[in-house]
């Protein structure tokens, strides 16, 4: 004999229902800050470094619109308005500190950012676990070594009386010795190649983590339907690091106006002036060491604008795109 049965929905009377005042949501706050307190702590000292090292000093930011003068405060100091921003444009050297600093910026985003993610692919694909950490250890190292050092080591090697010539001289590729670093038309090649050196092993590391995040199904199902690994790469592999692929793009593209200063203040010269003069070194040269402080301060703040209407435009470009947004 079957019975059905259907459960009888009862009401509840208001008054039992009762919403939680402010007074006790305040309390449950302040409770889960004592379970919590050591957190907390750590997250306030860090939030405190960053108003003291990051905050509090953009109020020196006004000096740019001011002729500052070391000798007396910033408040007392005269407004100039923009003329340190026209003095920069309208500076005789403007034009080849942008052109230098584009051209080192924008093949480097040409070039070395994608290769960390090919690089990623490749080592993910190796099947030999001890291969795979030595790549890695190789790869790695450079990144730890400052560009005080590896820039010693490459001008060592890229002298008339070097290691890269002694090569070249031994395995008759060239019959004279060159000062590579003595001629401009060499700087952007040695800058770019050297960066991506430095930097790869430890570019790619980002992407490995976003590949080991895969779902092995994914890959199981596509060996059942005959995939190669070339297409697993492709069609598994590659859309499923794209969101962070995205957010990376995004991160360069606001800083192509960003030549690494320490890396061409070390390789650069007199020689090599033409092609290695950007806009950092160029600020430091004529803002820091000639004093020129409302000069040098006028030049980073209109280049941190110029990166924020980059980072703008890579994001709503990328959100059109593929739907992926950094915010």
């Amino acid at each position: 004999m079957e019975t059905n049965y259907q459960p009888v929905e009862q009401a509840v009377p208001e008054g039992l229902i009762s919403t939680p005042t402010k007074k006790e949501k305040f309390k449950k706050v302040l409770r889960t800050i004592a379970a919590q307190k050591y957190l907390h702590i750590m997250a306030i000292l860090g939030v405190i470094w960053m108003i003291i090292f990051n905050y509090i000093p953009m109020y020196g930011l006004i000096i740019s619109f001011k002729e500052f003068n070391i000798v007396r405060p910033i408040s007392e100091a005269p407004w100039v308005g923009l003329d340190q921003f026209k003095e920069f444009i309208q500076d005789d050297n403007f034009m080849i500190v942008l052109k230098n600093t584009l051209g080192i910026s924008f093949i480097k985003l040409l070039i070395g950012f994608p290769l960390p993610i090919i690089f990623a692919l490749m080592l993910n694909e190796l099947t030999s676990l001890k291969l795979k950490k030595a790549v890695q250890t190789i790869t790695y190292l450079p990144h730890f070594l400052s560009w005080v050092v590896l820039g010693g080591i490459l001008t060592t090697w890229l002298a008339d009386i070097g290691l890269i010539n002694d090569i070249l001289m031994n395995l008759g590729l060239t019959s004279e010795r060159v000062n590579y670093l003595g001629e401009p038309d060499n700087f952007w090649s040695i800058v770019i190649i050297s960066d991506i050196w430095k930097e790869l092993g430890w570019s790619a590391i980002i992407y490995l983590a976003a590949i080991a995040g895969v779902s092995p199904e994914l890959y199981e199902s596509a060996t059942i339907d005959g995939a190669s690994r070339l297409q697993k790469m492709w069609h598994i592999t590659l859309p499923s690091i794209k969101p962070t692929i995205t957010i990376l793009f995004v991160l360069a593209v606001s800083g192509v106006l960003n030549s690494n200063f320490d890396q061409i203040l070390v390789l650069r010269n007199s020689l090599n002036e033409s092609a290695s003069n950007v806009i950092d070194t160029y600020v430091y040269k004529v803002g820091l060491q000639n004093a020129r402080y409302s000069y040098a301060t006028a030049v980073g703040l209109l280049k941190s604008v110029i990166a924020f209407i980059l980072l703008i435009a890579a994001n709503r470009v990328t959100k059109k795109l593929n739907g992926t947004t950094l915010f």
